[in-house]
């Protein structure tokens, strides 16, 4: 028989004696299933999983082994992170010491992650609690049993990223074939039946917009020529009844627009373009001819590469009014320059568009380094700073949790569609396209942790924060311009313009103060 993980007793006495019972091993049953599908039945995988877990455990009834009540059940979770509030009790139970031992009915239920059955089982071991499958029998507390975990879970880990593999394999040999992948639908088509069909009054439009380039060769005039309209991106409805899209147009989008190899009847993967079985509705020629002006101009949709001689603030100042950034850029007369920070909205839709569309780089510059310098000298506005960050970081702390419980939640939908349509014919690309959302949020929810370990590390003593202020006045003269525009970004978070008001609020970043410290330990 298997060996099994036991409470240790005194060696004097035969196990299981009337006169001298066992120590009462207090066992936990933990059960998951990747999808909703079938839980509603009356007797589905989960009871199945615990059925079999509670017989096991009966079957050591001699050993002392207890099941204990409490159902620690994940109904619709993956297996690839710990994100799982079956599992969140669980391990909450074990921190509170309630629990002796966990049982599963394989490996994989509990995690199909290496790295994070690594995590959960350091914490098994903190509180002494061994670990038990029904299924692949070995015992925790040995190295030849750690051993055999280990493999186990590495193929389970490794079977999930073959799933993964073939999905995005059989997503990329769709798009070579060009069938449409997925995603938000082009101006000019409509998705039926997963594939592109021509909108007839919407390709109209299509076409209007490529002539107007060609006779406006601006794509400014176009964005204003079309508000003037009131044409719209691209409006549809998603699979869950939700209505995207149907924005007015700026650079970016009308950019995206006439640069879009979908309206020539083709599809585009990975640098490489293929033809589309959807029906053109730009000819080559206009298409070309749009092309050729966008480059002859240096047209980039407002995305354009930082200005020459840019500003120290770029990358950091924004429009408050329009909630946007703003742009360093200058003008010229004679040979004296001007710089600005212009916002970027005046810029895609005009001027007029926005309020206050631009400051004097100069005044703007000149007024954040006096704030730092004045945050330095005054110990009650450097006290309100620092909590200031404190909050900032308390703030972003619930935001990151905020997106990783909607992400989770995303995820756990996204393997319930899957389910469905792995008994659906023709359903590949649709699967093809949900496994790499799928990817992408977890993915993202890898990096939220991060974020989350950072901002917890993260700790910022007063004092430290004005001995390194003092030393920002000989620090910002010694720097060359890159240099200071370097060190505004680490310390800033964000400059917020509002220009009605004439209001500047500067947002500061906690590495970045981190960092000023750090400058100031190793300047000497």
């Amino acid at each position: 028989m298997s060996t099994i993980p036991r409470r240790r007793r005194n060696s004097s006495a035969p196990p299981g004696n009337a006169n001298n019972p066992p120590k009462a091993v207090r066992c936990a049953v933990y059960t998951r299933k990747s999808t909703e599908e079938g839980l509603k039945q009356e007797f589905n995988s989960l009871d199945a999983q615990r059925e079999a877990c509670e017989n096991y455990i009966k079957a050591q009834i001699g050993e002392g082994w207890v099941c204990l009540p409490t159902h620690y059940n994940d109904g619709g979770y993956t297996g690839g992170n710990m994100d799982r509030p079956g599992l969140t009790q669980l391990m909450d139970d074990i921190d509170a010491g309630k629990i002796d031992c966990v049982v599963v009915y394989k490996v994989d239920r509990l995690s199909r992650s290496l790295m994070d059955f690594s995590r959960i089982m350091e914490r098994f071991d903190k509180r002494t609690v061994s670990f038990v499958s029904v299924t692949q029998h070995f015992n925790t507390t040995s190295s030849m049993g750690r051993l055999t975990l280990n493999i186990l879970l590495s193929f389970a880990q490794f079977e999930r990223e073959i799933i993964s593999e073939r999905t995005r394999d059989k997503m990329a040999a769709a798009r070579r074939k060009g069938k449409w992948s997925g995603g938000t639908p082009p101006l000019g088509y409509d998705v039926v039946a997963s594939k592109l069909v021509v909108n007839e009054a919407e390709a109209a439009c299509v076409r209007q917009i490529f002539e107007l380039y060609l006779e406006k060769r601006s794509l400014l005039e176009v964005v204003k020529e079309l508000q003037r309209r009131g044409w719209t991106t691209k409006r549809w409805t998603t699979r869950e009844g939700k209505i995207r899209g149907g924005i007015p147009f700026d650079k970016n989008n009308l950019y995206y627009l006439l640069r879009n190899v979908v309206s020539i009847g083709k599809v585009e993967y990975e640098g490489q373009t293929f033809a589309g079985e959807h029906t053109a509705i730009i000819d080559q020629e206009l298409f070309d001819k749009v092309q050729n002006l966008l480059i002859s101009q240096g047209q980039s949709g407002g995305q354009g590469t930082r200005s020459k001689g840019s500003g120290v603030l770029s990358g950091l100042i924004r429009c408050q009014t329009c909630q946007c950034a703003m742009t360093h850029t200058y003008t010229a007369r004679g040979v004296k320059r001007y710089r600005y920070y212009v916002c970027q909205n005046a810029m895609k839709r005009g001027y007029e568009a926005c309020p206050s569309p631009s400051i004097p780089a100069e005044e703007i510059e000149r007024f954040v380094v006096d704030q730092i310098r004045v945050i330095g000298e005054d110990r009650s506005l450097l006290a309100a700073s620092v909590a200031e960050i404190s909050n900032g970081a308390q703030i972003e702390t619930h935001a990151l949790d905020q997106e990783a419980r909607l992400l989770t939640g995303q995820v756990h939908a996204a393997y319930g569609e899957l389910s469905q349509l792995a008994i659906q014919p023709g359903s590949e690309d649709r699967m093809a396209t949900i496994q790499t959302e799928i990817d992408r949020h977890q993915r993202r929810l890898s990096e939220i942790r991060q974020d989350l370990d950072h901002l917890t590390a993260s700790q910022i003593q007063p004092d430290e924060v004005a001995a390194a202020f003092a030393r920002f006045d000989p620090l910002w003269n010694a720097m060359s311009l890159q240099e200071q525009n370097d060190l505004l970004r680490l310390l800033i978070e964000r400059v917020d313009f509002d220009g009605p008001s004439g209001e500047i609020q500067l947002q500061l970043h906690p590495d970045g103060i981190q960092a000023l410290m750090d400058q100031n330990r190793n300047t000497p």
